[in-house]
């Protein structure tokens, strides 16, 4: 043997990418977080747009 050994490489992850599955988990999540950000978003574009705020805009007020 030589006195320089190569140590061994860490295994490697299966992905890094989760998997959609059913129910509450990690996936479900980040895609609820995603689509409230993206509706957020859109509601203070459109109150910044039509100058009037979200129940207005419905006719509520």
């Amino acid at each position: 043997m030589s006195s320089e050994q190569i140590p061994p490489s860490p295994p490697k992850p299966a992905s890094l990418q989760p998997e959609p599955n059913f129910g509450w988990n990690i996936y479900a999540e980040l895609i609820n977080g995603r689509f409230a950000m993206i509706g957020f978003f859109a509601l203070i574009l459109l109150e910044v747009l039509t100058h009037q705020d979200f129940f207005s805009w419905i006719g509520v007020r």
